[in-house]
């Protein structure tokens, strides 16, 4: 067992949408850190036991655990169950999102709603009831966008709901005053996950991935990086702060 495994022995990470995408890459990197790793999902039953599997199948601790982060009943039995399952709760990682991007004229209340319930209300439920659970020295990392800064047509509503994850991001740090919890954010550059790949054109990918200074889509062991160094002790001065991590896109 590495140094970092052992020091990361006896925490407990839940990681929100972790089923697929950039979620599989942060179950598997915190799981190697030495985290119990809990795989929330809402509809990806298969996927996230597999990925279970597969995480205890290395020797680590990993359980999947059902629950629809917009519903407040839900997130309490998610914090219920690894409470039972491993004790506690000392990271949480607010991953889970969906996107639509579309102009403002044309997107209908339902599009507009789901993103609101996942990007904003779930974020908000898991940081309430982490509130009460997360055990002291522990660590909250949101998910937020650098598509906020690029302002490109069709993304209003979706940085809407990240812009406001900033907020609450820097606002429940210093509400957390005293019990060395830090709270920050990543803000992904675009990433070759099916959340972003998916109704774009590969001229559409292939000038995304031109933007940036180092020429290439983020890849999730990207993000994945940079999650567990904010999961870590070495971020221990790192507060409030939402980390751009976009190859120099913005």
């Amino acid at each position: 067992m590495s140094a970092l495994e052992n020091k990361n022995e006896n925490r407990t990470a839940i990681i929100t949408g972790a089923s697929r995408g950039i979620g599989v890459a942060l179950a598997k990197r915190l799981a190697a850190d030495g985290f119990a790793v809990v795989i929330n999902y809402a509809n990806s039953a298969t996927a996230a036991e597999n990925l279970a599997n597969e995480l205890k199948s290395q020797g680590h601790k990993a359980i999947a655990i059902k629950a629809d982060i917009s519903r407040p009943d839900a997130v309490t039995a998610l914090f219920d169950k690894t409470i039972t399952e491993f004790g506690g709760v000392d990271v949480i990682v607010n991953n889970a999102g969906v996107m639509t991007t579309q102009p403002i004229a044309e997107m209908d209340d339902a599009t507009f709603d789901a993103m609101m319930e996942i990007n904003v209300r779930g974020t908000f439920n898991m940081l309430r009831e982490g509130a009460k659970h997360l055990r002291d020295h522990g660590r909250v990392i949101n998910f937020s966008t650098t598509a906020l800064h690029l302002k490109l047509p069709g993304y209003a509503v979706y940085n809407a709901t990240k812009a406001a994850v900033e907020a609450m991001t820097a606002v429940f740090a210093k509400e957390l005053r005293g019990r060395q919890i830090t709270v920050n954010a990543v803000a992904p550059g675009p990433v070759a996950t099916e959340l972003f790949l998916n109704g774009k054109t590969d001229e559409q990918i292939a000038q995304f991935a031109k933007m940036p200074p180092l020429e290439r889509l983020g890849q999730p062991d990207d993000i994945a990086g940079v999650v567990s160094f904010l999961a870590g002790t070495d971020s221990g001065w790192v507060d409030g702060q939402t980390l751009r991590a976009n190859g120099g896109l913005a």
